[in-house]
Parts: structure tokens; C-alpha cells; sequence
């Protein structure tokens, strides 16, 4: 059974798009982290079991600066949590979703992800995410 992780969302200036939703939201963010890799820098924001990951690119050629130049600050994606990512990809694929990725790769949060290319999901970008146990072997090198 899949659950919403989080949903992300793009902004232009992640300071002020802090102080903003801790407004909406009434509380702070708890974590602000870069993704290098993808040339972002996170903030997320818990709401009952799920999160707002906020993305602001710190690169601008990255996909997060791209995404807000074509259609503006706002959903960016919509992550799901699953047990077994490597698993739900093959399920996916085999479903005929296209993957972005050949495995997973580490994110912010401490997650293992993948994401689905949008024309497979009715034009939204899906992620999916995996906790990483801490210190596992097997996800070493998965940069």
C-alpha cells in the first residue's frame, strides 16, 4: 500500500518561501538539506504524516530552475513511500510507466528514490521514495 511521502514544490527564493509556509503551516521547517546531485537545496515541513519538501535550485541549468523559468513557482512533484523501491520499479515498469532513473539513487531526507516520467502519470512527476536504514552496506555508492 503506497503513501504520500511528500509533496514538492518549486520556489524561487527558499528563505522566504520558509518563512511563509511555517506561517500557513504554524511551525517551522525542521530540515533544510542540498542535494547536490540535482543542484537543489531542500527544506521540509511536516503535516500529519506526510511532508512539504520545498526545491530551490542552486544551479541555474538545474531541472528545479527549468521547471520554475517554463511554468512558475508551485507543485513540482508528488513523492509516495514505499517498502521495497527496487521492487516497485520493476512492478511499475512491467505497468509500462517510464522510469527516470535505472535505480535508485540517494535524495534528501534520507531517502533512496526514483521518479516516473510525467507523460507515463498524466503529466505529473512522481517520486518514489524508500527510507535508508542507517548504515547499510548495500546503499554505499549510490550517489
Amino acid at each position: 500500500m503506497l503513501k504520500i511521502e511528500h509533496i514538492g514544490i518549486a520556489v524561487r527564493d527558499l528563505a522566504r518561501s520558509n518563512a511563509l509556509f511555517a506561517q500557513l503551516l504554524g511551525a517551522p521547517h525542521y530540515k533544510i538539506e542540498a542535494v547536490d546531485s540535482e543542484h537543489v537545496n531542500t527544506s521540509f515541513f511536516r503535516i500529519g504524516e506526510s511532508k512539504i519538501e520545498l526545491l530551490e535550485a542552486s544551479d541555474p541549468a538545474s531541472p528545479i530552475a527549468r521547471f520554475i523559468d517554463k511554468r512558475g513557482e508551485g507543485i513540482h512533484h508528488l513523492a509516495f513511500e514505499v517498502a521495497d523501491i527496487e521492487a516497485e520499479m520493476q512492478r511499475l515498469a512491467a505497468e509500462g510507466f517510464t522510469l527516470l532513473n535505472e535505480r535508485p539513487k540517494r535524495g534528501a531526507d534520507n531517502k533512496l528514490v526514483c521518479f516516473l516520467h510525467p507523460k507515463s502519470a498524466n503529466g505529473v512527476l512522481v517520486e518514489l521514495c524508500q527510507e535508508i536504514p542507517a548504515a547499510d552496506p548495500a546503499t554505499d555508492g549510490m550517489d
